[in-house]
């Protein structure tokens, strides 16, 4: 354990100056291996010793203050002291009277979530692996509780031959989403359209919910991937209630916006919805894995997952199990409870209005760069670029990897190769914004000077 600490502290010791990419790919690694399983062991140390040597070439950055690849904040120190002690305690918490200590941390966890995020105080609260896992309970709670109200019980009956259920999605949903249903047996979902900058239109949705009378389920987004825009909450839950569907969001990283006063309005109209799922390793920077998923009808997501077998031990409140797909589990849910104790109310709204507010100064100082357009409206922290070409946005690209210090992502939004610059880092700050714009100009100049 101390060998293991030491090589965490040095680590996490120059992240901030460390270049981000991995400099070693899986190939190698996995050639520096064994490739039998050896025929004798080793101790601890030197085991901790052969890993770190192996493996740290291959780690990405993720905790930079300029790494903006993908929605990863990186780690806060208070929720990753308590990951480590998650894993030093080994509990499985799983049932509630059995493991009541890490279950408590999770309940007051989740009443803090509810709070902070201003959802409805009664719903039901799941720590799950990360969002796709917290989309899949959520709809299928969902999914049970519409078609039980069709005479058709999920648990005995199975999915086959139940009656039709519609899953209505934004045409910009994220695959989570999809993937979630295709977990759930309900296929593919049909798209409802969207504006420019991926909102679902609610005048296309009313439309689409009059073409028939199926149990339907429709999946709003908090949080657009490339333009960070968010669905318009009231007119969606107004018109899905009226046709007697159940709201679902996708809020991976976009549900803490409830957490600010200043970015309420993204969200109004948001806890009128039915279920929500979001990412604590995401925005609350916890770690790997932290998923939540919530759902209004505390009854539903039990029924969806509620299941009792004679050697286990039955708590009169719901067992965490009850709650997720998984029996056993490691207690993730602390680390939550450690982030938000660290933070405290004041912190979270700090955090989220930081990185909104380097999300926009980023966008700012981007579109200054010549030759390079910022093609979203800056609402919250993604911030979506495009140079006059998809070769030239791919060069620069390109160019920004190889140097290492700044690293947003490839993507492809309205049929044109974009860098996404996801500002999700709690390190981030002014410092590593105006450090990005100088590196990002320098290295469109070296691109198209190098063309010229």
């Amino acid at each position: 354990m101390t060998a293991a600490l030491a090589a965490a502290r040095r680590w996490r010791a120059d992240l901030a100056t460390r270049p981000i990419p991995a400099t070693q790919p899986v190939g190698a690694g996995r050639a520096r291996l064994p490739q039998s399983l050896p025929e004798q062991g080793m101790t601890a140390v030197e085991v901790v010793e052969e890993l770190v040597d192996v493996v740290e070439p291959g780690l990405l950055t993720i905790g930079s203050p300029r790494f903006f690849g993908w929605v990863m904040g990186g780690t806060l120190p208070a929720a990753l002291g308590a990951d480590w002690l998650v894993s030093a305690w080994d509990q499985n918490a799983g049932m509630r009277d059995a493991t009541p200590g890490v279950v408590a941390v999770e309940e007051v966890a989740g009443q803090w979530l509810l709070e902070a995020l201003d959802l409805p105080s009664s719903s039901a609260v799941g720590f799950v692996t990360g969002c796709t896992t917290a989309n899949l309970a959520g709809l299928a709670a969902a999914r049970d509780a519409l078609l039980a109200a069709r005479g058709w019980d999920v648990a005995t009956q199975g999915v086959q031959g139940a009656p039709r259920l519609r899953v209505l999605v934004g045409a910009e949903r994220h695959g989570s989403v999809d993937l979630a249903l295709r977990y759930l047996g309900l296929g593919a979902p049909t798209p409802v359209a969207a504006d420019a900058q991926g909102r679902m239109d609610p005048d296309a949705l009313r439309a689409a919910l009059e073409t028939e009378d199926s149990p339907t389920v429709v999946c709003a987004q908090a949080g657009n991937i490339h333009s960070g825009a968010f669905d318009p909450f009231a007119p969606i839950c107004a018109a899905a209630h009226d046709a007697g569907a159940w709201v679902h969001v996708d809020g991976a990283f976009g549900l803490w916006a409830a957490a600010s006063p200043a970015l309420r309005h993204l969200v109004a109209g948001l806890a009128d919805a039915d279920s929500w799922a979001t990412d604590a390793h995401k925005t609350l920077s916890t770690p790997y894995d932290s998923g939540v998923a919530v759902v209004r009808d505390a009854g539903a997501l039990r029924r969806a997952f509620g299941h009792s077998a004679d050697y286990l031990l039955h708590s009169q409140e719901p067992d965490p199990h009850e709650l997720v797909p998984e029996m056993s589990r490691r207690a993730r849910g602390v680390p939550v409870w450690a982030a938000l104790r660290s933070l405290g109310r004041s912190g979270l709204v700090d955090l989220v209005d930081r990185l909104v507010r380097s999300a926009r100064g980023l966008a700012m100082g981007l579109a200054e760069v010549p030759g390079l357009t910022v093609l979203n409206d800056v609402v919250y922290t993604q911030v979506t670029v495009a140079a006059t070409d998809d070769e030239t946005t791919l060069a620069v690209l390109d160019r920004l990897h190889e140097d290492g210090l700044v690293y947003p992502s490839a993507s492809r939004w309205h049929d044109r190769a974009v860098m996404r610059f996801s500002v999700s880092g709690y390190a981030t700050d002014d410092v590593a914004v105006a450090q990005t714009i100088r590196t990002v100009w320098e290295a469109v100049e070296a691109v198209t000077v190098g063309e010229g």
